[in-house]
């Protein structure tokens, strides 16, 4: 997903209250010692993303950690999402990599590890178990490499989530779909109605992946995709696969999306805007989109009018109704060319500063639900409890928590599967040849 407004890809928490669209600092890096590519002397260096109110809550728990352990500072830059992506390529090519590394996990991850530039730190959580427990056990995953933990699980979370305008619903008398084919059933009612039946920003691509995600979980179960993540041969070919691949196209056959949604784009929130304003009944998104709807959307929010749920089952599927799919964390991994010094300095972060109360009761005061184990008691009675409450329980219960598939997924085999989505929902490739192309990407 390479929406620039999207938190998924940025680790950004935006506030409810605040536009989706609030912009990232101006490209480049910021912040005390930016310049700088490693730490200074054997000290620890941290790099994380810009945007607030995240990058405020980052900054504010490093000084309360250098504050409170002055021979263990840290020294911080911050960078803008893309600038970072270029800088620490350079840096870490160039041995000058920031002790602790911001990471999306997954894919990228497995390629620090592939190249030995990352710390393994199965044995700090294994002398940390508090930490560990004390976090969503979902959000470990997209941490581990061949059973290996290297990266810390941290800050927020952000399924994928299926939203809905209830005034349609309760317009065309219909109810929230709990299963695959009510919600087809569903397309030819709000057509009927001059509806569109879902919201959808095709021309991002990424929205269009979050579709398979499900229907690959709730058809094949998180197996299926496992297989595919491993690059097993011909992994894309399965039965289950193929039937995903063909609900899908089912769908757009159907006219389920709206009209022109190839050239509609996500960072743009044009099909947020859909659902809000009433021209769509349906949209399946990030659960960051709650806040720029509250925030752009009239009454929408605040008057009752938005109903969300997980993804409807698939009759004869193997997934768990309770799966879920998106961002199951934010994620910081650790030099392994750092000093000595560096990397316990790094560790004592790791485990008394960067997951405190502090912290995640400023992610909750953010509109945010932070990956901690029983921060759902924070919550309060307020006007968004009920949808924290929702995210809290579908992140932290999820039996499976399927991480973006084009951050599991190299680098080269996401954008492979970013331009093979776009063919498949504009029906211009069969779910067989759609199939075939993605299995030639294994193993890159």
């Amino acid at each position: 997903m390479t929406s620039p407004t999207a938190a998924r890809r940025t680790f950004l928490a935006l506030a409810l209250a605040a536009p989706l669209g609030v912009s990232l600092a101006a490209c480049g890096d910021s912040g005390p010692g930016a310049a700088a590519g490693g730490s200074g002397g054997d000290g620890a260096s941290m790099w994380f993303l810009t945007g607030q109110p995240a990058e405020g809550i980052r900054s504010d728990a490093i000084e309360a950690f250098n504050k409170a352990n002055p021979d263990s500072k840290l020294s911080m830059a911050s960078f803008q999402n893309d600038a970072f992506k270029a800088k620490i390529r350079t840096a870490i090519g160039a041995n000058q990599a920031p002790t602790i590394i911001p990471t999306w996990g997954g894919g990228g991850l497995r390629d620090y590890v592939k190249n030995s530039q990352v710390e393994d730190l199965t044995s700090f959580f294994a002398e940390n178990a508090a930490l560990k427990d004390k976090l969503f056990a979902s959000a470990f995953g997209a941490a581990t490499v061949d059973g290996k933990i290297y990266a810390v699980p941290c800050e927020t979370v952000a399924p994928i989530v299926m939203y809905y305008n209830k005034k349609l619903f309760q317009q065309v008398g219909a109810d929230i779909p709990t299963t695959w084919d009510e919600l087809m059933a569903l397309v030819d009612v709000f057509k009927g109605a001059g509806i569109a039946p879902i919201a959808l920003g095709g021309q991002s691509r990424w929205t269009n992946m979050m579709w398979l995600e499900y229907l690959y979980d709730r058809i094949g179960g998180p197996e299926l995709f496992t297989s595919i993540y491993e690059g097993q041969p011909d992994a894309w070919s399965q039965p289950d696969s193929i039937a995903a691949l063909t609900k899908v196209q089912d769908l757009v056959k159907a006219g389920g999306f709206v009209n022109g949604f190839a050239s509609i784009t996500a960072d743009s929130n044009a099909d947020q805007a859909l659902l809000y304003s009433g021209k769509a009944a349906m949209m399946l998104h990030g659960s960051w989109v709650y806040g720029s709807m509250k925030s752009d959307g009239g009454d929408f929010v605040t008057g009752g009018n938005l109903a969300f749920s997980t993804f409807p089952s698939v009759a004869g599927g193997k997934g768990d109704m309770a799966n879920t799919v998106g961002n199951p964390s934010g994620y910081y991994a650790m030099s392994s060319k750092a000093t000595d010094k560096a990397k316990t300095d790094a560790k004592k972060f790791f485990a008394e500063g960067l997951v405190t109360d502090a912290t995640t009761k400023a992610w909750i005061a953010s509109g945010n639900v932070p990956i901690v184990t029983g921060s759902d008691s924070e919550f309060g009675s307020g006007e968004d409890s009920e949808w924290l409450k929702f995210v809290y329980d579908l992140a932290s219960k999820a039996p499976s928590f399927q991480q973006s598939w084009d951050q599991a997924l190299s680098p080269t085999a996401a954008e492979a599967l970013l331009e093979n989505i776009e063919k498949l929902f504009g029906l211009s490739s069969t779910p067989e040849e759609f199939a075939k192309a993605m299995d030639a990407t294994a193993g890159s």
